[in-house]
């Protein structure tokens, strides 16, 4: 079997939590990919397995481009987390025969390919509403990105034992997940969520059982010094968004922040950023 193959079938064998027509950092009437879009995914996805299976990660946090937002200084729009799925052993890379010398030594073990599972909140196409879903590596880069690029963070060793907890529970993984959904949801409210958000709130409610809710998982993240990303937009623009888009909602930033074209959000860059200052996770490795 090729190695594309092999990728296609890693798609085809992907599986998720809920399911339907399901978008996330770029834009709900982005075109299927064509031959060419496939074949630059799946070579990412491919770079991507490298890398990881050549750390000792069970976990990682990972991003991808699907949207263009360098206007607003973001270079990342997706947050997603990645998992092994089941032990990644090693295997011998020779044996010496019976009675040889062994004067270096025979090489040393070369890892077993891992198979990652990605886990993350995907917004349902046209509607203010997401679910959690989950995928293979392959699929999460076969979203037609606006660039062929990744970055993930590799948590500290305790981060990772906390979260691989709540990724492989079905019902730990929706315990901070609200339906109704928005790009630009408000860090501090519960009205909506968006994807980033997600991420974010379920990372605190793994690391401390005390937060159990989206509102105590928020106090902890507040306590913890979370800062997000501040975006400057006009009223012009927020009125355009909100009549165009499902998925777009201002109703739950307040008014004194809102009205000053103030709108603060989750964003992959405050999420990176943060992991590195409470020193949860190390500096971002970017794959091209």
């Amino acid at each position: 079997m090729s190695r594309a193959a092999r990728w296609l079938h890693a798609v085809l064998g992907a599986f998720a939590i809920a399911t339907s027509t399901a978008w996330a950092g770029q834009a709900c009437d982005a075109a299927p990919p064509d031959t060419l879009g496939m074949t630059r995914a799946l070579g990412l996805a491919e770079r991507v397995q490298q890398r990881l299976d050549a750390t000792d990660a069970q976990v990682v946090i990972i991003a991808r481009a699907g949207q263009d937002l360098r206007k607003y200084g973001l270079n990342w729009s997706h947050l997603a987390f990645a998992y092994r799925e089941g032990n990644a052993a090693t295997v011998p890379a020779w044996q010496a025969p019976p009675g040889a010398a062994l004067f270096d030594g025979p090489p040393a073990p070369r890892p077993q390919r891992s198979t990652w599972r990605i886990a993350h909140k995907l917004n349902q196409c046209g509607t203010a509403e997401a679910a959690v879903f989950r995928q293979g590596l392959a699929e999460f880069f076969l979203d037609t990105p606006f660039r062929y690029e990744a970055a993930f963070v590799v948590p500290a060793p305790e981060v990772q034992a906390a979260l691989m907890q709540v990724l492989t529970d079905d019902r730990r993984l929706v315990q901070w997940h609200t339906p109704a959904y928005s790009v630009v949801a408000y860090p501090w409210s519960t009205r909506y969520q968006q994807s980033n958000q997600w991420a974010l709130e379920t990372l605190a409610g793994s690391l401390d059982p005390a937060a159990s809710t989206r509102e105590r998982a928020q106090a902890w993240l507040q306590l913890h010094d979370y800062q997000p990303t501040v975006l400057h937009i006009d009223a012009l623009t927020r009125l355009g968004g909100r009549i165009t888009r499902a998925n777009v909602a201002f109703d739950d930033h307040p008014n004194s922040k809102r009205f000053s074209d103030h709108i603060e959000t989750v964003t992959v860059e405050s999420m990176f950023d943060w992991l590195q200052r409470e020193q949860l996770a190390g500096t971002p490795t970017v794959v091209r």
